[in-house]
């Protein structure tokens, strides 16, 4: 079990990455940390590994509070963006790095029971330049997992891999996962990986957690307009009332003869299995998703079905 308290950053420049968080993360859960560049996210990991001291708050893991331990001494495996493999060493040498570091007697059996399980026995002898970036991410996967941590943690370890690569990442890394039942930690700002692979998404915004839930929680009730936006590809619809905003999903948005809302079709964007029909109207331009065809300046007019709309108060919080 993971659980931050209060936790603070505040360089000396006076920048505050997190503003005091609070977060418990059940064991053998899959938990992602979700948000733009800047919002906390990757200070937050590496506080919990001990690459960066909170100046604030407390981390305790399995119940022992580690927020002064050195980073060997947490019983962590971390997973890096950019593989962080030693050149000049084979794949199982790259595996048995940290077993070596610690003396451990059986790590030849511990080495070659890892490549196994993540069907990499035939990579052992190479190096990681003649890898490929996937398999260059499964070895930093297998290093991190030999040891066998209380916790994973993982900093947008897929962000420089091609999409058929992350795809094929993503659920390895989940099977992975699931298999061990190790507690995650994952942070990325891709809202696709987040959706498929987590128990719980933790939305982060300017170093503070702005909602914590299901993939389906936060996609279908955001707590904010944030994470409205932010949630969704494209995010949500935001239309004003009054005081405050609706929000709906472009999959509830329909053309409807007696609907409220007149526009013009703006843009028919082709993704094969959808349309995303963009439409400018005197509320701002809403998407809806569709399966027709729709002529550019065609005027329709639109409807929204009620028992998907989101509202938010003036302050941007959700009511309902």
């Amino acid at each position: 079990m993971i659980e931050l308290s209060k936790l603070e950053k505040t360089y000396p420049d006076g920048t505050r990455a997190v503003k005091g968080i609070d977060l418990s993360v059940t064991e053998g859960e899959f938990v992602v940390l979700l948000g733009p560049s800047g919002c906390g996210k990757t200070t937050t990991l590496r506080m919990i590994a001990g690459l960066e001291l909170a100046t604030g708050g407390t981390v305790r893991l399995g119940g022992q509070d580690v927020t002064r331990l050195r980073p060997s001494r947490r019983d962590v495996g971390m997973v890096f963006q950019f593989y962080a493999l030693y050149p000049h060493m084979t794949v199982r040498q790259n595996i048995a790095f940290p077993l070596e570091c610690v003396g451990a007697p059986d790590r030849d059996a511990r080495v070659a029971e890892v490549a196994k399980r993540m069907g990499m026995e035939h990579l052992v002898a190479l190096y990681p330049r003649q890898l490929s970036g996937g398999d260059q991410q499964r070895v930093a996967l297998a290093r991190s997992m030999v040891r066998r941590p209380r916790v994973w943690l993982m900093d947008e370890p897929l962000g420089t891999l091609d999409a058929d690569q992350r795809q094929a990442m993503r659920e390895f890394i989940r099977a992975q996962q699931i298999e061990s039942k190790v507690t995650t930690i994952y942070v990325t700002h891709d809202q696709e990986e987040a959706m498929s692979l987590a128990d719980r998404i933790v939305v982060m915004e300017a170093g503070v957690i702005a909602q914590i839930g299901t993939p389906a929680e936060v996609y279908d009730r955001p707590a904010s307009l944030f994470v409205a936006n932010f949630v969704g590809s494209p995010g949500m619809n935001l239309v004003r009332e009054g005081d405050g905003t609706l929000g709906v999903r472009p999959e509830f948005v329909r053309v409807d003869p007696a609907g409220a809302i007149a526009g013009r079709v703006a843009m028919d964007e082709y993704l094969g299995s959808v349309r995303m029909i963009h439409v400018d109207t005197e509320r701002g331009r809403i998407v809806m998703r569709s399966s027709e065809k729709r002529a550019a300046g065609e005027s329709v007019r639109l409807s929204f079905d009620e028992g998907h709309v989101r509202r938010f108060d003036a302050s941007g919080r959700a009511v309902c």
